[in-house]
């Protein structure tokens, strides 16, 4: 039995993305093949794709997240038939990945969900909204501290403010990006423009209580500056790469600031934390923002759509 996949034949640009007919995946002992039904895609697969991975090696089937049906298993918990997600656990990097009508994924990354949802929905949850409730259980998050979401438009930071209105947390949000101004969703919206620090200390005169900072390594410094002190910054993006040059922890980060991460990594398999989020999304109480759906065919157009920085909130991919 033949499938279609969208094989990254070498690092490059969306061109390398090339839509092959490949054997289906079998089943084999601590496995499960998944029929894939949709996918968000992530700004880590670019950065895959354009060669920046040392450990990936070519060609591959990218992608780091997907949600489908079980096809075949070999765990009595995922029936044929069983409603799942998977999320990292080095999928699209070590092993194929979710840019596929299958993909035989190990069985402790599978997550039975039970949801009405549609697919494209269902499909914008799994990264995004685990990576953000992850987030705010770093910073340590309370109902009415005050929490700036750097990076405000990624799917992320769309998911973050969502998951905070809902938990009674006062938000306020950036984008470095005049035109995106209007659609962020946190009750205060700000240009990430030089004038920052300035802007939030109009409205918090002594910061914020909290920072997630989803640009990453170009302004973690900036927020470590920005955020109250004694109060706490959480890395969890990169939209800005990977290192901050140069970087003295003493010298950087102010008495009390507390610095911190997350990986989405911790929250694979999380299957009660992504049950919790479906509900939510079925109850109304969360409102998921997709900016574009593309097919599996259009892929690579949907790789130029992320790398130009046109996207609002998720872009996914259905088969």
């Amino acid at each position: 039995m033949m499938m279609r996949a969208v094989v990254c034949v070498r690092p490059g640009g969306p061109e390398v993305l090339e839509i092959r007919k490949v054997p289906v995946p079998a089943v084999r002992e601590g496995w499960s093949v998944v029929q894939i039904k949709g996918a968000g895609l992530n700004r880590s697969e670019l950065r895959t794709r354009q060669g920046h991975s040392p450990s990936v090696s070519f060609p591959r089937v990218l992608g780091i997240e997907c949600v489908g049906i079980v096809a075949a298993s070999t765990d009595s918990r995922l029936p044929e038939g069983t409603t799942v997600a998977a999320v990292m656990g080095e999928m699209g990097r070590d092993f194929d990945g979710g840019y596929a009508e299958y993909a035989v994924l190990p069985n402790a990354l599978l997550m039975p969900i039970t949801t009405a949802l549609p697919w494209e929905v269902f499909a914008a949850l799994p990264e995004a909204y685990l990576t953000a409730q992850g987030s705010l259980d770093a910073l340590g998050v309370a109902s009415g501290d005050r929490l700036l979401i750097r990076g405000g438009t990624s799917s992320v930071g769309m998911a973050t403010a969502t998951i905070a209105s809902a938990a009674g947390i006062e938000t306020a949000a950036t984008t470095r990006s005049q035109n995106k101004l209007a659609t962020l969703q946190s009750r205060h919206a700000f240009l990430d423009d030089g004038r920052l620090t300035a802007d939030v200390h109009a409205l918090w005169p002594t910061g914020p209580d909290h920072i997630l900072d989803l640009v990453g390594t170009s302004t973690a410094l900036d927020s470590l500056r920005l955020v109250r002190r004694g109060g706490s910054v959480c890395i969890s993006g990169s939209l800005s790469g990977w290192l901050i040059p140069d970087f003295e922890p003493i010298a950087m980060i102010p008495s009390g600031t507390k610095l911190t991460s997350f990986h989405s990594k911790d929250a694979m398999g999380n299957t009660a934390a992504l049950q919790r989020v479906v509900n939510q999304v079925e109850s109304g109480a969360y409102q998921p923002t997709i900016d574009r759906i593309f097919s599996l065919d259009d892929l690579a157009a949907a790789h130029h759509f992320l790398e130009t920085n046109q996207a609002t909130g998720k872009v996914i991919m259905v088969t």
